[in-house]
């Protein structure tokens, strides 16, 4: 079960990395959101009401609704739709299965019995597919998404060394989340409204 689960999560990281529509993108992080209440809830081995319910707070509610929610209602503000160049998305595919592979080779060679190296791996995956979001494409919903994905990576990471989450940092990395899409949310409706774009060389003029 939980294989399965993380085999489709891995799909959807190769995915996103040739998606050229921002709501393609909404959709794999709701998606991702649900694969990663699945992943949590196969993990568990006890259902302690307070650790189950911030994994469903978390996971359900706060990655798989409110931030695709929040991303539908920047796009519907902004007027965005597809990625800026189009011309990135195999050298993005390759970079991506390039990823997948280094992360494979990582994980072998850093094998603990104490850390779930399936786990380990798939999250250094996720990191790097942020990372390469990030770098490859220019607008800044673009950086969005990926930090988002950094952030799910961040969450397997915490399930890879055990099952007893930590309930504080995970707390604050949500509120932290919620809080940087929100300004992002204004900042790119303001952004839009006054220059009709969002692209990361656009912020070099606001100064001006």
């Amino acid at each position: 079960m939980i294989l399965s689960l993380i085999i489709l999560y891995v799909l959807t990281l190769i995915y996103l990395s040739i998606a050229d529509r921002f709501r393609t993108h909404t959709t794999i992080l709701a998606v991702q959101g649900l694969l990663l209440f699945g992943i949590a809830m196969a993990r568990l081995h006890s259902f302690h009401p307070v650790e189950l319910s911030f994994i469903v707070v978390e996971t359900l509610v706060f990655k798989a609704i409110v931030i695709p929610a929040i991303l539908l209602h920047v796009i519907n503000k902004t007027k965005i739709n597809r990625i800026h160049s189009a011309s990135t998305q195999f050298g993005a595919l390759v970079m991506s299965i390039i990823a997948l592979a280094a992360s494979c080779t990582i994980t072998y060679y850093m094998a603990d019995n104490r850390t779930d190296m399936i786990f380990f791996g798939v999250a250094l995956y996720a990191l790097l597919s942020g990372l390469i979001l990030i770098v490859l494409r220019k607008r800044i919903f673009a950086h969005l998404c990926g930090f988002l994905v950094i952030e799910n990576g961040v969450f397997l990471f915490s399930m890879a060394i055990g099952v007893e989450f930590p309930l504080l940092i995970n707390l604050a990395i949500m509120l932290d989340i919620l809080v940087s899409i929100l300004i992002l949310g204004v900042f790119l409706r303001r952004l839009d409204d006054n220059m009709h774009t969002d692209d990361s060389e656009a912020l070099t003029s606001i100064k001006d």
